[in-house]
């Protein structure tokens, strides 16, 4: 992840990566939860050269325990009956293991071909992805804390996750992330009801991140503030749903109109 923040800072227009003026609600961007390149049970390619060299920072293995006690090769759970329903269950999962930073993962999710790409990092594999994200962050003050999971209204057998992201990155001595807003989009294979790829967005930009890493004292003056809270974040999005549902639910009731019926 770090990687391409820096990437961002430093050889990248900040519209490259998504950012759109403070106006707007949320700015959008990719995350790269790479690892370093000297793990042999990291499979992990490099786009960019830059990317390679960066990873050098990050520390070589994993934290013990964690992930050795995951079986790799668990059976896969059965298809779900709607998405829905599989976005509930990986709400919950995701809420007790938190393998967005941990990488504690539940497998039994996973197609055995998932990927996860971004402009800088291409990883195959679920246990490739676990072990990267376990590396990068710092385990004992980092917080992958979920809102919600929900069906992607807009984007065919794909489930958003919302998450509140903070702690520190093993960078150097260690870099503390300001809190923001991560969205997941996990795809699923309509047959067999696993997740086969993952993309993910922030909701700053990535200069912005790196930025409030080495000069927190700009956080809320020059740079964005953090996000609030998960139970804050948590009750606003779920307010906003209940609200989105009410206005569809009126707009169902309503009756059809022939055209020398309405009012214009």
């Amino acid at each position: 992840m770090i990687r391409a923040l820096i990437l961002a800072l430093t050889l990248l227009p900040w519209e490259n990566y998504g950012y759109v003026p403070r106006s707007t609600r949320w700015r959008y961007m990719p995350v790269v939860p790479a690892a370093a390149a000297n793990d042999d049970k990291i499979n992990e390619d490099y786009v960019n050269p830059l990317t390679a060299v960066l990873g050098a920072f990050v520390p070589s293995s994993t934290s013990k325990g964690t992930l050795d006690s995951i079986d790799w090769g668990a059976p896969k759970r059965k298809k779900a009956r709607s998405l829905k329903d599989l976005a509930v269950a990986l709400e919950k999962a995701l809420g007790e293991r938190e393998w967005f930073v941990t990488g504690n993962v539940d497998p039994t999710f996973f197609s055995d071909d998932f990927a996860f790409q971004d402009p800088d990092v291409k990883i195959k594999g679920i246990e490739s992805y676990a072990r990267g994200v376990n590396k990068i962050f710092n385990q004992q003050s980092s917080r992958a804390e979920v809102i919600a999971a929900r069906v992607n209204g807009s984007v065919p057998d794909t489930i958003t996750v919302t998450w509140r992201l903070e702690g520190k990155v093993n960078v150097g001595l260690g870099l503390r992330i300001k809190p923001f807003v991560v969205y997941t989009d996990l795809l699923v294979d309509s047959v067999t009801g696993l997740v086969t790829f993952q993309e993910d967005r922030f909701s700053n930009p990535g200069p912005d991140i790196l930025l409030s890493s080495l000069f927190p004292f700009l956080i809320g003056s020059v740079l964005l503030p953090p996000a609030p809270p998960a139970a804050v974040l948590r009750a606003a999005f779920l307010e906003e749903e209940q609200i989105r549902e009410r206005e569809q639910g009126q707009k169902q009731k309503q009756p059809l109109l022939l055209p020398w019926q309405r009012k214009w």
